[in-house]
């Protein structure tokens, strides 16, 4: 299931072709090389406007001067890129043979030159394989679903893409279609099974969805028969939409795909975003956008309603619920538009808009019952993306301890007065200090970074001064330093990571480290490992401004400029940082970290800058490390988890599926057991959780009683209140 809330716009251009073949005829080739910081970018661009010439020449050139490595684009590179580009466009081998691939080898050593001259063969190629194969796939495919399948014959489909190869004919690709979808009908009956007998859908709190099941308790079952028929039906329709997306896919996302092959070979984390992609970063950084405020999901040929967010425009109507199923969008004296087998990207386009003004959907109920809604259009603030505290206490312990919950390093660069992450929590450790706190919580787990200069000023937080982190890149390392001779919080620390922190949590975490300012207690033996750091650059602002007005935005790119150090000097790429105390990992059995990623930088280390070890707080941490294994050996919670991450490694390398009911039915019931054996869904009253204001509205109410029952349920929490017993007691 695809969950999306993005914010994109469509930016037309509406000048004559003539004329500005003309316009540009006319300019001086002198000023078009002066026009571009990087140099004469615009030398090869034709009178015709090849948006594709441009593109590629800014990219070649910002690649090779601005990011960290200088690599050159030429023909190693290519080969490199190829791999990657043969992956995005056919991960799952599922459409190429054996003689595409060598048709599409051809152009391997040839990526460079298709940047720089805008002639992408490749993507013709590609396109002109495709536009053959997928009709012919979806023929088969349909023809497949028209009639049973026969699942007491003893055959498996390898599921991991990794461990298939490319077959050498159609023919062979006909027969891994048919094992593919005769394994998704096979799914998807048992997944309708449950569904009519209940099982998985115990925890579902919406009351529509109560009152549906216990209507369905009166209906008559389903037979086997029924069950696969309907499930026969349910693939149709879903892979009817995917060949219509891939036939209808446009020559932006084909161009994705070719130019982020390219920068992927730089490092991970250096990608060209297209106009509309530079906007979701921009959003995904401030954590608002103008919108309706509804997370929406796509299902089948439909998109649902997943949530309302509190306190938006939708949440203030009451008008438009969760599981609405979205038929048209309107705009104010427009027709409606019909969005059943539309691309959610599309669909939210239509449905977002500026603060102020109005968007008229067409919604079908649950209930099957159809409604309009007109809903006036508002800033949507993210809440879940903003930092938040609470008070935690145990039962037992004498003890009142701080948490503050940092999910991102958000900064809205876009608004001076706007939020930023390290503003938030000084203002949380004032509101926490008040309350009379003997310790401070940092919770960074799942964070995955953000702006660095609020991991410096945050890191600032809880030192006098110093430096927090060193940046480095060709020349000698610039270091960011805390300097405002202020400590917002000087009594005991811990910092909260697990395998999903990066960078810029790792920046904070590390510097705390060093100062030994805190005890680092993390759910994996190491962080993510992201020590690179990267800008946005808008390409547009390398051309010439008439061509930038006659080809429109080109997007941007996020490219890595620099490389991050600890104050010690070492990176925390690939290493990461490793915590003092490590808990055990319900994600250990996953392959996870920069370690994981092709063309990851590798680990590297500078000279130690100087600074002063934290003196005010003292931990001796070889003692709460074996109070603390002591605990975790005797608690059942994480020897659950200890159990579950065996049973799952175990399981991991098993990618082939038999296709029969028996054995699927045995695979299903033995994952339910174990899922349900293992599961921590306890509520643990023995850790309390308190509010650090008063709660005045439902919205606030509701949030706190879903983030309270969160802490709850997480052993590393109670856990952490031991550790402080132990500190505060040292």
């Amino acid at each position: 299931m695809k969950l999306l809330l993005l914010f994109c716009t469509l930016t037309l251009c509406g000048a004559s072709a003539c004329a500005a073949k003309e316009k540009v005829s006319q300019l001086d080739e002198k000023k078009l090389k002066q026009s571009s910081p990087l140099g004469a970018i615009t030398e090869r661009i034709t009178p015709q406007i090849d948006k594709n010439v441009v593109v590629g020449g800014i990219l070649e050139k910002v690649l090779e001067n601005l990011h960290y490595l200088h690599k050159k684009v030429n023909d190693d590179l290519s080969e490199k890129a190829f791999k990657l580009y043969l992956e995005r466009v056919d991960y799952g081998k599922q459409f190429f043979t054996e003689d595409d691939v060598e048709k599409l080898e051809e152009q391997e050593k040839k990526f460079d030159d298709q940047l720089k001259v805008g002639d992408l063969s490749i993507v013709k190629i590609t396109q002109k394989i495709m536009t053959k194969r997928v009709p012919m796939i979806e023929k088969h495919v349909e023809k497949l679903l028209k009639k049973d399948f026969d699942y007491t014959k003893n055959e498996t489909y390898e599921t991991d893409a990794e461990k298939r190869d490319f077959v050498d004919d159609e023919d062979e690709l006909k027969e891994r279609w048919r094992k593919l979808v005769k394994l998704e009908v096979l799914m998807k009956y048992f997944e309708l099974k449950d569904e009519q007998d209940g099982i998985g859908q115990e925890d579902k709190e919406d009351k529509k969805k109560k009152t549906a099941k216990k209507s369905k308790k009166k209906e008559k079952k389903k037979t086997y028969k029924e069950l696969m028929k309907e499930a026969r039906e349910k693939i149709a329709k879903r892979y009817h939409r995917v060949f219509k997306r891939l036939q209808e896919e446009r020559q932006s996302d084909r161009l994705d795909k070719f130019y982020n092959a390219i920068t992927r070979v730089y490092d991970p984390h250096t990608v060209y975003l297209m106009p509309e992609d530079k906007e979701d970063f921009d959003i995904d950084m401030s954590g608002k956008l103008e919108g309706i405020g509804a997370l929406l999901r796509e299902e089948g040929s439909f998109i649902k309603v997943e949530r309302i967010i509190p306190g938006s425009a939708s949440w203030r109507g009451k008008e438009l619920q969760a599981e609405d199923t979205i038929l048209a969008v309107g705009q104010e004296d427009e027709d409606p538009v019909d969005i059943v087998d539309m691309s959610i990207r599309d669909a939210v386009k239509l449905i977002r808009g500026p603060k102020g003004t109005t968007v008229i959907l067409k919604v079908r109920r649950p209930d099957g019952t159809t409604k309009v809604i007109s809903i006036v259009r508002d800033q949507v603030v993210l809440e879940e993306a903003y930092v938040k505290s609470t008070i935690i206490e145990h039962k037992d312990l004498k003890q009142k301890i701080g948490y503050i919950h940092v999910p991102k390093f958000y900064r809205d660069f876009q608004d001076p007065n706007g939020r930023n992450s390290s503003e938030d929590v000084k203002r949380e450790i004032i509101k926490l200090k008040k309350q009379g706190v003997d310790g401070i919580v940092l919770n960074l787990r799942n964070n995955g970074g953000g702006a660095l200069v609020d991991a410096t000023l945050m890191g600032g937080l809880f030192i006098d001064e110093g430096p927090i982190v060193q940046v480095k890149n060709r020349g000698a390392a610039k270091v960011h330093e805390d300097t405002d001779g202020k400590t917002y919080w000087d009594k005991p620390l811990v910092v909260l990571i697990n395998r999903f922190s990066a960078s810029a949590s790792e920046i904070v975490a590390g510097a705390l480290k060093d100062y030994d300012r805190a005890v680092v207690v993390g759910t994996s033996e190491q962080t993510h490992g992201k020590g690179t750091v990267q800008a946005i650059v808008n390409l547009t602002d390398y051309i010439n401004p008439i061509y930038a007005r006659l080809i429109g935005p080109i997007g941007a790119m996020k490219i890595t400029t620099d490389m991050f150090y600890r104050i010690n000097g070492m990176s925390t790429q690939f290493r990461g940082i490793k915590p003092h105390i490590v808990l055990p990992d319900e994600y250990g059995y996953l392959d996870t970290g920069e370690r994981s990623l092709d063309f990851a930088i590798p680990y590297r280390e500078i000279k130690s800058t100087d600074f002063e070890k934290w003196k005010k707080t003292k931990y001796n941490i070889s003692k709460l490390k074996v109070n603390s294994e002591k605990r975790v050996k005797k608690d059942k919670r994480f020897q659950k988890i200890v159990k579950s991450v065996n049973w799952s490694k175990e399981r991991k390398n098993d990618s082939k599926r038999t296709i029969t009911l028996k054995a699927m039915d045995a695979y299903r019931k033995e994952a339910r057991e174990v899922s349900e054996k293992y599961k921590l869904d306890d509520i643990n009253e023995n850790v309390l959780v308190k509010s650090t204001q008063k709660l005045k509205t439902d919205v606030d109410k509701d949030n706190f009683k879903e983030f309270k029952e969160e802490l709850q349920k997480d052993p590393v929490i109670e856990e952490t209140l031991f550790i402080f017993n132990d500190i505060l007691k040292s």
